[in-house]
């Protein structure tokens, strides 16, 4: 039974602001990445710490309100915020504390991954993570996590040491290897079922300079160019990376004027070994002749801020994902058809290697159930105009329903939205649900955390 929460019994709890329909920074509060999501939480809990988050948790329960946990605000169903509930909000907890002798990081639950960036940068480090900065640590990294360094070093649950985790019973815990081993197997890529994770710790590497940037080819080549890297870049060292992508040549730098909002593809590179090497690495690129070539020297975290200014906080977002083995040539067929009907400038699909290091994870040592996956693929339907909400989320259903057959079965769970169905998230987890759903049962009995890809409580 819900009731009227007591804002003023939260309030003398929390040092944080507790914000309601009536306060002047509500509708600040309550809006999330994704401008297609319009939801009016009861109330949102702007946590400081983990006291914080343990009274806000207390008192939705009490109220029986839905509640929704809110780190960088990206995810594309709105999973950070609730119609009618509270919304745990955790971005003003986004400390930074990096060890670079034990080269580890602590990151609390609120920051996102540009903080991160600078923080570990500063030390010639970094671990896996997406590719967009303003994208926040939790989700991503509950969600498994994929990027520039992953073909080297692994997903981003891959590089996590520990978590400190309030449950839904207001106990705070730690989850590792060895304390809570099981729920530290959930955490990594279980997504937020299982509690509220308000400090991760990453292990990190040696990544400062790496030679990365675009190359592009008219959308006319798009099948020879996927169809080539498909087969070429999984047979590379790790230290070379590259996803694919279609798309409007967006009228920016540093692209050239002539190529402004003409239909490409593109592949994103991003070399992290010693970048000695890279000239030898890419030459295979260059004899593919690309249009554009935008290949350089940079600092690892300008590349991971490469398309902030393309995707700003506000837009109207619809994607759909998969994972594939293989691309075969029916799959790179509907590519290039629905490429040619690209809706919006700033819609576009992306192909990402999830192959290297990634596969000599056992598919069983955590949530994540497709180590054997070659590609993650993501549809993405954008635009400013909330007009062309329809138009693009029909053109990414369209365009998902014409590759789905190709696919493993499942996607990466931070790729789905909320009108999939349960079978989609039992698919995507596999033989491992079943697990999952029993250490639901432990930690979250009652479905707490249930505004989410949901696993439900085995019982």
């Amino acid at each position: 039974m819900t009731s009227i929460p007591d804002t003023s019994e939260l309030r003398s709890h929390m040092a944080g602001q507790v914000i309601g329909p009536d306060d002047p920074d509500y509708d600040d509060a309550r809006s999330v990445y994704n401008a297609m999501i319009d939801r009016r939480p009861a109330l949102v809990a702007r946590c400081h710490n983990t006291a914080d988050v343990r009274a806000a948790l207390a008192e939705g329960r009490r109220a029986g309100l839905p509640i929704a946990v809110r780190g960088g605000g990206h995810n594309g169903p709105g999973f950070g915020t609730v119609d009618g509930g509270l919304v745990i909000d955790l971005s003003p907890m986004h400390a930074v504390a990096v060890d670079p002798d034990r080269r580890t990081a602590r990151v609390e639950g609120g920051a996102i991954w540009s903080m991160v960036d600078a923080a570990t940068h500063a030390h010639g480090l970094a671990t896996p993570a997406g590719i967009i900065s303003t994208t926040g640590v939790g989700g991503l990294t509950l969600g498994g996590g994929h990027g520039y360094l992953s073909r080297r070093f692994g997903l981003t649950i891959d590089n996590l040491v520990e978590a400190e985790v309030v449950c839904a019973d207001g106990r705070i815990v730690t989850a590792s290897e060895t304390e809570n081993p099981d729920l530290f197997w959930a955490l990594r890529g279980g997504g937020g079922n299982f509690g509220i994770v308000t400090a991760f710790t990453f292990r990190l590497h040696p990544v400062a300079t790496v030679v990365a940037g675009p190359t592009a080819w008219p959308l006319s080549e798009a099948g020879d160019v996927l169809r080539w890297f498909r087969d070429f870049l999984p047979a590379q060292d790790e230290e070379l990376y590259g996803f694919f992508a279609t798309m409007t040549v967006p009228p920016v730098d540093p692209f050239p004027e002539p190529f402004h909002l003409h239909k490409a593809c593109a592949i994103m590179w991003c070399y992290s070994g010693d970048p000695a090497g890279a000239d030898v690495a890419l030459r295979p690129v260059r004899d593919m002749s690309p249009a554009y070539d935008g290949i350089g020297n940079a600092p690892y975290p300008a590349v991971q801020q490469a398309f902030d200014g393309l995707y700003p906080r506000g837009l109207q977002w619809y994607w759909r994902g998969d994972f594939f083995r293989s691309i075969p040539d029916e799959a790179v067929a509907a590519h290039v058809e629905h490429s040619e009907a690209l809706p919006t400038m700033h819609s576009t699909m992306h192909l990402y290697p999830i192959d290297g290091a990634v596969h000599r994870v056992p598919e069983d040592a955590s949530a994540w159930a497709y180590r054997d996956a070659t590609f993650s693929e993501v549809i993405v339907g954008v635009d400013p105009d909330p007009a062309n909400a329809a138009r693009i989320k029909q053109w990414t259903v369209d365009y998902w329903e014409a590759t789905h057959p190709f696919s493993a079965g499942g996607a990466y769970v931070n790729f789905m939205m909320d009108d999939e169905g349960q079978e989609r998230v039992r698919a995507t987890y596999g033989s491992n649900y079943d697990r999952l759903s029993r250490i639901k049962a432990e930690y979250d009995p009652d479905n707490i955390f249930r505004i989410n890809q949901n696993i439900r409580p085995a019982g």
